[in-house]
């Protein structure tokens, strides 16, 4: 028997960075998917395939999560342990990853993987409800990144759009939106950690201007509340540039962005960087009247794809 699950990635649609600070995110989850395929098997062992790199087990040896390598397949070594221990299980499994989503350019694809997994393992031996596959992975998650607040895993288990600070944490926003983004890749690779030491070094130099880029921020989110209440797609355009002009002013874009963003300006509705910056993806909001455009003129400089909301979240598949 086989368990299939798959579970979105994601884009931040506004407020990455400033989110550290006590202000608002706003995260979507997008139509690009990891899918987790697992089955138990006759050998005393686990393995993990994925088209980043392979890794195996052997069950009296999964108490030491440390010498995984390579160090990304950790979370998911974890969640095996775990579902073994909690469902007094002891056969071998085997798990495979298939990826719609680049990896490492800020589009959610290890929350996703670990939520897929989370997932398709457990369907294994009975299925669990959304709300304990996310704990499971965000467990997962903190295994590298002790920090790591759940964001990503939430909207990749929920779907749709959502809202996210530090205080109130994850919350799902009531909206039917069928936005479509074109998701340009930069090339260049950047260290999330970091880049955000980069802005903590700036706000520490800049208090008074830093204070004030964050109610601007406020502001800007605000407003994009009320635009994605009214659909109108035009005024969410407008805001997504004036947030790209703010994380310029922090520092986090690039010559290389900054050259996808003014393209995508000359045709979509707006565009800004998704995610830390230092490299990695723009977004760029379009429809049918620009898309075709603004995807051809983004194509001569860089790789990219449309994508749009995805509003179901984690779905279990017919294996």
């Amino acid at each position: 028997m086989k368990s299939v699950a798959s579970a979105p990635g994601k884009i931040i649609l506004f407020g990455e960075h400033f989110v550290v600070y006590g202000v608002k995110a706003i995260l979507c989850s997008i139509d690009k998917r990891i899918i987790a395929t697992s089955q138990c098997i006759d050998e005393k062992i686990i393995k993990i395939k994925s088209s980043l790199g392979e890794s195996s087990m052997k069950l009296d040896a999964l108490e030491g999560l440390d010498s995984i390598s390579p160090k990304f397949m950790k979370p998911f070594f974890y969640i095996i342990q775990k579902t073994m221990k909690e469902r007094n299980e002891s056969t071998g499994i085997e798990v495979v990853l298939e990826s719609q989503i680049p990896a490492g350019v800020g589009l959610g694809s290890s929350s996703a993987a670990c939520v897929a997994v989370a997932a398709s393992v457990n369907g294994l031996f009975g299925k669990l409800t959304r709300e304990e596959v996310l704990k499971i992975a965000i467990e997962a998650e903190r295994t590298i990144f002790e920090q790591n607040s759940g964001a990503d895993a939430s909207i990749s288990v929920f779907g749709g759009l959502a809202s996210y600070d530090r205080s109130t944490g994850f919350h799902n926003i009531l909206s039917k939106n069928n936005l479509n983004f074109i998701i340009s890749n930069s090339g260049q690779t950047h260290n999330t950690e970091e880049v955000v030491q980069q802005v903590k070094n700036f706000k520490e130099k800049n208090e008074s201007l830093f204070f004030n880029l964050c109610k601007q921020e406020e502001e800007i989110i605000r407003n994009a509340t009320v635009a994605l209440e009214k659909n109108n797609i035009n005024e969410l355009g407008l805001l997504m540039s004036k947030n790209h002009e703010l994380l310029k002013k922090i520092g986090v874009s690039t010559e290389k962005i900054d050259l996808m963003i003014n393209e995508a300006k000359l045709t979509s509705y707006g565009a800004k960087i998704t995610g830390a910056g230092g490299g990695g993806c723009t977004i760029s909001l379009v429809d049918d009247h620009n898309r075709k455009k603004t995807l051809n003129n983004l194509q001569k400089i860089s790789d990219c794809f449309i994508t749009r909301i995805d509003h179901s979240g984690l779905r279990y598949e017919q294996s």
